[in-house]
């Protein structure tokens, strides 16, 4: 791959981000993974559901791999320029700059209008947890929470795998990515056909999470934040999160802000208890679900100076 090309993608996500009007590859992969499912789930007894998800997991990975990479060579054979296209708009579709920030904003927006109700219902698009009671403050918290925790699974982890294997690994980060949001509950339905999306997602996550921490502590030098909060409380916290992954950057912006995630959740009715991360040093307020969103753009900054730096060099 171009080294280059990683940063135009970038560029272009931050232009356009996501436009409606065209099949985003990750549907195309969620149709793929609800197909293959039905069908291995008649394949596979239930006392076998943990191989038909092992199975079911690396058919994903690989086919999405192995397709994006023809797919290009496709396109670089008809013509170098259209290769080039191709793999910049298919490391775009990996990453979700300026969805992420959209997603966060459509929330502040109605919360700072006083219309609570509609900032209910936009974080019940990008939660799992129940919304149709929470306070301003636990809007505020779920949002900065999701936007946090996007940063990494969302952009830095692609942009990490579009480094290491170009455009065809980034692709297979998302295929890691939506198979675990499909697949990945603890529930009985997916306890066991889940496990491998869940345990392979958590791995591809582990060094972009650590990551992205790390570039909330640097972003935090730049938005006047608390970098040595964000530091402090990333190193005590952050094990704290049941995900391996998630309490890092999730503690990072904590620490920045001067905030505490975690909480009690409900999910269909069910309370849920997660563990705090950071200290209350000021209450929840709508205008940090902007600095989260500021401190998100630094974290991307961070990396594409980094990123530049290795070019340099190498």
């Amino acid at each position: 791959m171009n080294r280059y090309l990683l940063l135009l993608a970038i560029i272009v996500d931050l232009i356009i981000g996501d436009p409606r009007w065209y099949p985003h590859p990750v549907v195309i992969i969620g149709r793929g993974i609800e197909r293959l499912e039905k069908f291995l789930r008649k394949l596979f007894s239930k006392q076998s559901e943990r191989v038909a998800g092992i199975i079911l997991s690396l058919i994903m990975i690989i086919s999405t791999y192995l397709i994006t990479q023809k797919l290009i060579d496709l396109a670089y054979y008809i013509n170098y320029y259209l290769g080039l296209v191709s793999e910049v708009w298919i490391l775009t579709t990996t990453i979700a700059i300026k969805g992420l920030a959209q997603a966060g904003k459509s929330i502040y927006q109605p919360l700072i209008n006083d219309n609570l109700e509609l900032a209910r219902k936009r974080l019940d698009w990008i939660v799992g947890r129940d919304t149709d009671k929470l306070t301003v403050a636990e809007v505020t918290r779920g949002t900065i929470e999701t936007v946090a925790e996007n940063t990494s699974d969302g952009i830095i982890a692609p942009l990490f795998y579009g480094v290491v294997g170009g455009a065809p690994l980034a692709m297979a980060y998302k295929a890691i990515n939506t198979l675990d949001s499909m697949l990945g509950y603890k529930n009985e339905e997916y306890q066991y056909f889940g496990w491998a999306a869940a345990s392979i997602d958590d791995l591809a996550n582990w060094i972009p999470a650590r990551i992205t921490g790390l570039l909330f502590v640097i972003a935090a030098l730049f938005t006047g934040d608390s970098w040595k909060g964000a530091i402090d409380i990333m190193i005590r916290d952050a094990n704290k999160h049941p995900s391996p992954n998630a309490g890092f950057p999730e503690a990072a912006v904590a620490g920045a802000l001067g905030i505490q995630l975690g909480g009690v959740n409900y999910y269909q009715g069910r309370e849920s208890f997660r563990a705090y991360l950071g200290d209350a040093k000021v209450e929840f307020q709508p205008q940090q679900i902007r600095q989260t969103i500021q401190l998100m753009y630094w974290d991307v900054g961070a990396f594409i100076v980094c990123y530049s730096f290795v070019l340099m060099i190498v």
